[in-house]
C-alpha cells in the first residue's frame, strides 16, 4: 500500500512507520534526511515517496533447499551433492518467491561430511553459486559450520588426532578464504559444550577435542577463522542453555578469544519456551555484552516431543503431521517469540530453522509452509509482522523548505525516489536503535523508475 502524509513546513516534513509499543521502541530510529540534487542545491518542495527495503534486524532462515534452484537442478539426475536435509526438487521456485518475501540472512550449510564427503574434493562451486544467487537478491549470508562433531567427514577417523587437527585448520582457512566478501558471518564452532564428550558415534572432531579440550579448540576455530578473514563475523553458537554453556564462554573470554557474536539455539520441538524464559535466557548471556544470535528457532505445527526426551535426536516418528490446532498455536507463538526477541537490545538476529516441512530437521513439523508448498497460517502471520507491523511501505509526502525529510521507522535500508532520482540511505543500527539519528545528506541520481 502506499501512505500520504503532509507537505513543508518549519519543521521536516515526516513519515512514520506505525508506534510498535514500549517493549520495542528501542527498535525504531527517527533520521531527517536532506536531499539534494546533482548541482548539490536542496530539493526543497518535491515530492518523495520513502520506501522500506530491509531490517537491520537479521531475519534469517536456512538456505539449504533452495541450493539445487541456485544451480539449475531442476531433477535428481542433475542435482548434486545432498546438502544435510533440504526439499524435493518440486516448487522449488514458488518456495523461493516465500523465502525472499520474509527473510533477509540465509544460512548455508558447511557440514563437512557432505560438503567434502571424499577427502579432497569439496562442494565449493556449488555453495558459491547458491551464495552468489542470494546476495544478488539482497540477503545476507552465514556459513554452518566450520567445526562440528556431528556430521563430520568420515575420513577424518581414519587420521591421528595432529593430523586431524591440521586437516581441520586447512578446511577453516580454506572456506573462510575462499569465499570472504560472499559469506562473511560464520559459526566458527558449533556446540563445543557436549563436542568432547559426545559418544553417539565415533568421529575425529570430538577426539580432537578431548585431546586437546575445549578452550583449545575453540581457540583455533577463532583464530583459523579471524587469520582467514579479518573483517568476518564470527559465532560461538550451542544449544545448551545451562550454567555448562556460560562456563566455557567465560573460559574462551578470559583466555583472550575473539568471539563476536554468540550464538544461542532455541528448538522448541518441546514446546514454546514463553517470554519468561525465553528472557531470563536472553538476560543470563546478554551480561557478557555479546550481540546475541538466536541462531536456530523452531516451532511445531503438530504433536509436540515428549519432555522426558533429552537428546531431541532420539525422538524417532515415522509420521508427524501438521494439524490444523498445532498450525493455529504455531502462528500464536511465532508472533509472541518474534516480539519477545526483538523486545532485548541484545538480540540482533533471529534465524528459523527451516522453511518447510519438506526435509525438515526429525521429520518434525516445525515449517512455516506445508510440504505440499502452502503458507501454514505461522508464515502469514510472520509476514505480516516482519513486512506489516514492522515495516514502512512506500509513503509520499513533500520535502520542507530545505529539502529535508524526518523518517522514522525500525532501524534498515530505505529509498527515497523523487523526479529527480532517488537515494538509498541506511538508517540506525544496532549501537544506535532507539535514539534519534544523526542527520543523514544526500543526493538522489539516476531515474526515478525501479
Amino acid at each position: 500500500m502506499t501512505g500520504t502524509v503532509g507537505g513543508a513546513g518549519a519543521d521536516p516534513a515526516a513519515v512514520a512507520v506505525a508506534d510498535p509499543g514500549a517493549d520495542l521502541r528501542h527498535r525504531v530510529t527517527s533520521t531527517t534526511v536532506t536531499l539534494r540534487g546533482a548541482d548539490g542545491a536542496p530539493l526543497a518542495g518535491r515530492e518523495v515517496t520513502v520506501e522500506q527495503r530491509s531490517h537491520a534486524l537479521g531475519m534469517g532462515n536456512i538456505g539449504f533447499d533452495l541450493i539445487p534452484l541456485a544451480n539449475g537442478e531442476t531433477t535428481a539426475h542433475t542435482a548434486g551433492v545432498e546438502t544435510f536435509g533440504g526439499a524435493s526438487l518440486d516448487g522449488l521456485e514458488h518456495l523461493a518467491e516465500l523465502w525472499l518475501e520474509v527473510f533477509n540472512t540465509a544460512t548455508l550449510p558447511f557440514y563437512w561430511g557432505a560438503f567434502e564427503p571424499r577427502r579432497g574434493e569439496p562442494d565449493t562451486e556449488r555453495l558459491r553459486r547458491a551464495a552468489q544467487w542470494f546476495a544478488d537478491r539482497g540477503v545476507a549470508l552465514k556459513g554452518h559450520p566450520l567445526v562440528w562433531h556431528t556430521a563430520t567427514a568420515p575420513w577424518l577417523t581414519d587420521l591421528g588426532v595432529d593430523e586431524i587437527e591440521r586437516v581441520q585448520r586447512e578446511r577453516i582457512r580454506r572456506e573462510v578464504s575462499g569465499f570472504a566478501g560472499l559469506v562473511d558471518t560464520w559459526d566458527a564452532i558449533n556446540e563445543a559444550v557436549i563436542m568432547p564428550v559426545f559418544d553417539k558415534e565415533d568421529n575425529g572432531i570430538t577426539r580432537l577435542c578431548r585431546a586437546r579440550g575445549r578452550i583449545a579448540t575453540v581457540r583455533m576455530a577463532f583464530e583459523e577463522a579471524r587469520a582467514a578473514n579479518p573483517a568476518a563475523t564470527l559465532l560461538l553458537n550451542d544449544f545448551d542453555m545451562s550454567t555448562a554453556y556460560e562456563c566455557l564462554l567465560e573460559g574462551v573470554l578470559e583466555a583472550g578469544v575473539g568471539v563476536d557474536v554468540l550464538g544461542l539455539q532455541s528448538h522448541m520441538h518441546q514446546g514454546y519456551w514463553g517470554e519468561e524464559r525465553t528472557l531470563a535466557v536472553l538476560d543470563r548471556f546478554a551480561r557478557y555484552g555479546l550481540p546475541i544470535h538466536l541462531t536456530e528457532s523452531t516451532l511445531l505445527s503438530g504433536d509436540l516431543m515428549p519432555a522426558h526426551v533429552e537428546d531431541l535426536n532420539d525422538w524417532q516418528v515415522e509420521h508427524w503431521p501438521s494439524t490444523p490446532a498445532g498450525e493455529e498455536r504455531q502462528a500464536e507463538e511465532i508472533v509472541r517469540h518474534y516480539r519477545t526477541l526483538a523486545s532485548h537490545p541484545s538480540v540482533e538476529a533471529v534465524t528459523y530453522w527451516g522453511l518447510t516441512d519438506d526435509g525438515a530437521w526429525l521429520g518434525a513439523p516445525a515449517g512455516l509452509v506445508r510440504a505440499d508448498g502452502t503458507p501454514k497460517p505461522a508464515y502469514e502471520a510472520l509476514r505480516d509482522l516482519v513486512k506489516g507491523a514492522w515495516w514502512l511501505p512506500p509513503t509520499t509526502t513533500r520535502t520542507d523548505d530545505e529539502g529535508r525529510v524526518t523518517v522514522r521507522g525500525w532501524t534498515g535500508d530505505y529509498r527515497l525516489t523523487t523526479a529527480a532520482g532517488a537515494a538509498d540511505v541506511r538508517l540506525g543500527g544496532p549501537a544506535r536503535s532507539g535514539r534519534t539519528g544523526e542527520p543523514v545528506d544526500v543526493s538522489v541520481s539516476g531515474s526515478a523508475a525501479g
